[in-house]
């Protein structure tokens, strides 16, 4: 992580957003920073027969969305997170999205558990703190549910800040127990209804947020991303560091005329436009519109009402 990179884009007359040097990576060796980045590729078994939503003309969209604004009884879609040291971006915007959804559709506010992902998934989902299937994790939703983070918190919640503490963690252990003995892990899973993922023009994938929330995606990360403080991202320069998965919330255009995504990434608050970064849209930058995922939160273990759960089954 070097400062001449930092110097390089903020010369930069159309770079269109500024770098610095950021405090949550200052102490970072490249290496490191290669370890966040947990998008491993996604093997042909775990596409094949998943359903591709695409939808047609028609919706008016708005110029403007934040899922915060749109959603904001919804504690889960405020929240940046922290995955620390661990490969394990996959597994975030999983959760994360998955929580928002059940507030959006179901009104009810929870935290889903990284942990369970990143320690219980398997094989089925990648490697834990080396990496994983955005997709798979969805499937693993379906398949096995996903604790709350008061069952199951996420492991590495320090951020590995603490003095003496290894700069990169291993895969925790499954458990299978919540940390409050008085809670059960069975009945503390939540569940998706489905997995699918969205077709890769951005109509598609405004309207999929506009309608039922936040959605997970995944770009390539060069080296100056690391760098990225405010404006409208673009790649300017460095070299291909790995790919990574975040939450997208919603869309825009600056007042340079540039259209951007607008998303949630989870390496704290330190970091970016308060945790947040604008990417280009429409453009296919880095990738990020080429792999977007989701899933319907299901009402398995969930205590709702009966004429909401119903109209929201029809609706999907």
């Amino acid at each position: 992580m070097q400062d001449p990179v930092v110097e390089y884009i903020n010369r930069h007359p159309n770079a269109g957003w500024k770098a610095d040097m950021n405090s949550r990576f200052s102490n970072y060796t490249v290496g490191q920073f290669k370890h966040l980045l947990g998008v491993l590729p996604t093997p042909k078994n775990v596409i094949e027969d998943v359903p591709v939503r695409a939808y047609p003309k028609g919706l008016k969209l708005p110029k403007q969305f934040d899922a915060r604004k749109a959603w904001p009884q919804c504690s889960s879609v405020q929240d940046i997170l922290d995955q620390g040291h661990c490969g394990s971006c996959w597994a975030f915007g999983a959760a994360e999205a998955l929580s928002d959804r059940f507030c959006i559709h179901y009104n009810v506010n929870v935290t889903l558990s990284e942990n369970d992902l990143v320690a219980c998934c398997g094989f089925q989902c990648g490697d834990g703190c080396e990496g994983g299937y955005p997709l798979a994790a969805w499937q693993y939703f379906i398949s096995s549910g996903v604790v709350t983070a008061e069952c199951d918190p996420y492991f590495d919640d320090a951020g590995c800040q603490h003095p003496g503490c290894e700069p990169l963690y291993p895969t925790p252990q499954c458990q299978k127990q919540c940390k409050d003995l008085n809670q059960n892990w069975v009945d503390s899973k939540r569940y998706s209804a489905t997995a699918y993922r969205i077709a890769s023009k951005p109509y598609d994938i405004m309207t999929e947020v506009f309608t039922n929330g936040p959605v997970e995606v995944s770009f390539s990360v060069f080296e100056d991303f690391a760098h990225y403080k405010s404006g409208v991202y673009k790649y300017i320069k460095g070299d291909y560091m790995g790919g990574h998965a975040v939450k997208l919330i919603g869309w825009g255009t600056s007042d340079d005329g540039v259209d951007y995504w607008l998303v949630a990434n989870s390496w704290n608050r330190s970091w970016g436009e308060d945790g947040l970064f604008k990417i280009a849209r429409g453009t296919n930058e880095c990738g990020i519109e080429e792999d977007v995922v989701a899933g319907m939160p299901s009402t398995k273990n969930l205590v709702v009402d009966s004429a909401v759960a119903a109209e929201q089954r029809a609706s999907w």
